[in-house]
């Protein structure tokens, strides 16, 4: 069972910083989920897709799959590019083939 390490962007509607500077280990699946055919619910028995666990840095989550001898694979961290605006700029007479008021 290979594990995935990640660091979460922040969504577009997020202020702060919060959990983004953290890297976390996630185990990928190892078979699909089922639907039980009683209730109908979507169930698993893989323990493993409950386990998160939380790194300060790349090279802590790496060493730790190292040590314990568990395959990986690194998602690379992904920035939104953000575009500086002031609110005034909502405003201004130059504005050629945007939305207007």
């Amino acid at each position: 069972m290979t594990a995935r390490i990640y660091s979460p962007a922040k969504s577009a509607t997020q202020q702060g910083q919060a959990k983004t500077r953290f890297w976390f280990l996630e185990y990928e699946p190892e078979r699909p989920r089922e639907v039980e055919p009683l209730m109908g619910w979507t169930a698993s028995g893989d323990m493993k897709q409950q386990l998160r666990l939380r790194f300060d840095t790349l090279d802590e989550a790496v060493s730790y799959c190292e040590r314990n001898h568990i395959p990986y694979r690194i998602e690379p961290q992904s920035r939104p590019a953000r575009r500086i605006m002031a609110y005034s700029d909502n405003f201004k007479s130059g504005r050629i083939g945007q939305w207007t008021h």
